[in-house]
C-alpha cells in the first residue's frame, strides 16, 4: 500500500527514549529507526522509501482525528466512518530497551463494528532490505537486514508483494492487538502479552512526567516533558529531534539529519526541567554532558550520537525524500566548533547545583569548561546556527553567562577570577559588536540584530535593564517580530518570511526577555501566539511558516519544547494562571 506524506502537521510521535515513529492521520507509522535514533529507518515511506505499518479503516470516506492520552506519548488515532467510530491506541512500549523494540497497537471499535486494513512491510536500511519471513504457528518471523523481527495477532496476514496484509473486523466494545517485535539480539522464546506491555507501559508513563504546578499552560508543558522524556536515551542524551531531511524551506537545501544528541539542546532542556522541577531530565543532561566535557575537555563537540560518539559525516540517500528537499543523513556540525556550548554546559551545571543534584564529578567539569573557555574565549567558532567561523558575539556573551552562574554557585578564590573572565569576554563583545545604536550586533562585520543576543540578558551574562539588552530586545522587536513570530536574522532585504520560517524558540526567548522588563502581558501574547505553532498532536517543528501556516523542519524538535515548558512555569510566577488571565484580575 502506498502512503503518500502528509503536511508535516498531521503527524503524531511515537517514542520510548532509545527510538521514535511518525504516525499519519492515516494510521501509518512512516518513519523510525532501529534499533536507536542514528540507526537506518525500517520505515521511510514518509522519505518517498518503502517501509510502513499501517492500520486504515477499509471504508475510505472517515473523518480522521486524534490524541495523547494525558502526559504520555501513547498515540490514539480515530476515525469517523458513516458507521463507525474506530481508534488505533499505538504507542513504543515504554522505557525502551536499547537493542529491541516493542511497538503495540491495539484497534478499538468505539462504536459500530470496526473494520480495517493493517499493511506492515519492515524494511531495513532506508527501504533496501525486504523481510525475510515465515509464519510460526499465531505468529510472523523473520528478519529484515540485521534485525529480527516477529508481529504477533496478525496469524491471517498474507503477503502481497512483499508486504503482510491483514484485514480485521472487530465488534463494537471490544479491541484487537498487534504486537511488533524487532531486535538485534535473537527474541525470546515467549511472545510478549499485549495486556501486560500495555499495563507496564501505562505505569512507566505514569511517573515519568511531573504535575508542573503554577504553569501558564500545565496542559501543553506536561505534553512538552512527555515529549523531552520520550526523546532522551538511557545513556542521559536527548535527540534534538525524531527525524533526518524534513526540508526547513523547499528547493533551499537547508535540511539536515537531527537524530542526535547536541551539547546545547541538551543544556536548554535540562535548565527548563531545573526550572520545573524535573529532575530525571535534568539528571540525564548533567549526565551525559559531564560525561562528554571529561572525554574531549577544550575539544568538546557541538553534538554526538547518544552513545556518545562522534556524528557521522553528511551523506545522500537515494530516496525521493520529503517533497522539498533531498534526503541525507549524517550532520556536519559533528566537525564544528561552537564556543556557547561551553557557556550553556556551565549554565546547565549551575543549575543543577541549585537544585542540589551536582556531586563532584560535576564540578570537575565545571572547572574543565572554565579552562576551556579560558583556552578557546577568543576563537572564531561555528555559532548557535552553525554558520561559517566567525567572532559571534552570542557565543563569547554565553560564555560569561555561564561562568558568571558557576562563579555564584562556588566559594574561595576562583570566584573572582571567573567573574573576571566573564568581564572580560563582554568587554571583548562590546570592543568589536556593540553597534552605533547601543545594541548588541551579531559579529565584528555584520551589524544585522539576531534573535539569539535576547539569550545573554536572560541567562545573565548581564543584568536585565542593561542598556546593551535592552536595545538589543526592542531591535529584535522592531526588525525581526512580524504577526507575532520572531524570526533568527535577516537573509537580506526581502520580507522576513520569504527566506525561512519563523524560529519558535526564538518567540518563547522573546517572551522571556518581555518577562525580564516587567512586561507581563507583552509576554503572554508572544507565547501565546508561539505555541499556536502547535499541530493537532501537539509537536513543534523548528519554523513556522507564517504565511502558509506550516510547520518546517524536522519534528518535534526538542529545544522548542523546552523553551515553551520554561516559558509557561516562568509566566506562572509571574501571576499568569492556567486560563491565561493573571492572578489578581481572577
Amino acid at each position: 500500500m502506498l502512503f503518500p506524506p502528509h503536511t508535516l502537521s498531521e503527524y503524531a510521535l511515537l517514542a520510548d527514549g532509545e527510538r521514535g515513529a511518525l504516525v499519519g492521520p492515516r494510521g501509518d507509522i512512516a518513519f523510525m529507526c532501529a534499533p536507536r535514533w542514528h540507526d537506518d529507518a525500517v520505515f521511510s515511506a514518509l522519505l518517498g522509501g518503502r517501509g510502513c505499518y499501517a492500520v486504515t479503516p477499509l471504508d475510505p470516506r472517515y473523518v480522521w482525528g486524534g490524541y495523547y492520552e494525558p502526559d504520555t506519548l501513547i498515540w490514539r488515532s480515530r476515525w469517523v466512518t458513516t458507521d463507525s467510530v474506530v481508534e488505533s491506541r499505538d504507542a513504543l512500549a515504554f522505557p525502551g530497551g536499547t537493542g529491541r523494540l516493542v511497538l503495540l497497537r491495539r484497534v478499538e471499535a468505539q462504536w459500530g463494528e470496526a473494520r480495517v486494513r493493517v499493511a506492515l512491510e519492515c524494511r531495513a536500511g532506508f527501504g533496501e532490505q525486504p523481510m525475510n519471513l515465515r509464519r510460526h504457528g499465531d505468529v510472523w518471523e523473520g528478519r529484515t537486514g540485521s534485525l529480527r523481527l516477529r508481529w504477533s495477532g496478525a496469524a491471517d496476514a498474507r503477503l502481497e508483494d512483499g508486504e503482510l496484509v491483514l484485514d480485521v473486523t472487530v465488534s463494537e466494545g471490544r479491541h484487537h492487538d498487534l504486537v511488533l517485535e524487532l531486535s538485534e539480539a535473537a527474541l525470546a522464546a515467549d511472545v510478549p502479552d499485549a495486556d501486560r506491555a500495555w499495563a507496564a507501559t501505562e505505569r512507566a508513563w505514569a511517573g515519568a512526567v511531573p504535575r508542573l504546578g503554577g504553569s501558564a499552560a500545565p496542559g501543553d508543558a506536561r505534553h512538552s516533558y512527555a515529549v523531552l522524556r520520550g526523546l532522551t536515551s538511557s545513556t542521559g542524551a536527548m535527540v534534538a529531534a525524531a527525524t533526518t531531511a524534513l526540508p526547513e524551506r523547499a528547493e533551499q537545501g537547508r535540511n539536515y539529519d537531527y537524530r542526535y544528541a547536541w551539547i546545547r539542546d541538551q543544556c536548554f532542556a535540562g535548565q527548563a526541567a531545573a526550572v520545573v522541577g524535573g529532575h530525571d531530565l535534568l539528571d540525564a543532561a548533567v549526565r551525559f554532558v559531564t560525561e562528554r566535557v571529561h572525554e574531549d575537555g577544550a575539544r568538546l563537540l557541538p553534538a554526538y550520537t547518544v552513545t556518545g560518539e562522534r556524528v557521522p559525516d553528511e551523506r545522500r540517500l537515494t530516496l525521493p525524500g520529503y517533497p522539498g528537499a533531498p534526503t541525507q543523513v549524517g550532520n556536519h556540525a559533528g566537525e564544528q566548533f561552537q564556543l556557547d556550548a561551553f557557556g550553556e554546559s556551565l549554565l546547565l551545571l549551575a543549575s543543577a547545583d541549585r537544585a542540589g543534584r551536582l556531586d563532584a564529578d560535576g564540578w570537575r567539569a565545571v572547572e574543565t569548561l572554565v579552562d576551556a573557555i579560558e583556552k578557546r574565549g577568543d576563537e572564531p567558532d561555528g555559532g548557535i546556527w552553525e554558520l561559517a567561523e566567525r567572532r559571534w558575539a552570542h557565543s563569547r556573551l554565553m560564555c560569561a553567562a555561564g561562568l558568571r552562574a558557576v562563579a555564584g554557585r562556588r566559594s574561595g578564590p576562583v570566584a573572582p577570577a571567573w567573574l573576571e573572565l566573564a568581564d572580560a569576554l563582554v568587554d571583548s563583545v562590546d570592543r568589536d559588536c556593540l553597534h552605533p545604536d547601543g545594541r548588541w550586533q551579531r559579529a565584528p562585520d555584520d551589524p544585522r540584530v539576531d534573535a539569539a543576543l535576547l539569550l545573554p540578558g536572560i541567562r545573565g551574562a548581564v543584568p536585565p535593564d542593561d542598556p546593551r539588552h535592552v536595545r538589543t530586545w526592542r531591535a529584535v522587536i522592531a526588525d525581526l517580530a512580524d504577526d507575532g513570530f520572531v524570526y533568527r536574522f535577516r537573509h537580506g532585504d526581502a520580507p522576513l518570511h520569504r527566506a525561512e520560517g519563523a524560529f519558535v524558540l526564538s518567540g518563547f526567548h522573546l517572551a522571556q526577555a518581555c518577562l525580564g522588563q516587567g512586561q507581563v502581558d507583552q509576554a503572554l501574547r508572544w507565547f501565546e501566539r508561539n505555541r499556536g505553532a502547535l499541530g493537532p498532536a501537539g509537536l513543534f517543528a523548528e519554523e513556522y511558516d507564517v504565511v502558509q501556516r506550516q510547520l518546517r523542519g524536522n519534528l518535534p524538535q526538542a529545544f522548542a519544547h523546552a523553551a515553551l515548558m520554561e516559558t509557561a512555569h516562568e509566566l506562572g510566577r509571574a501571576g499568569v494562571g492556567a486560563d491565561g488571565f493573571d492572578a489578581e484580575e481572577r
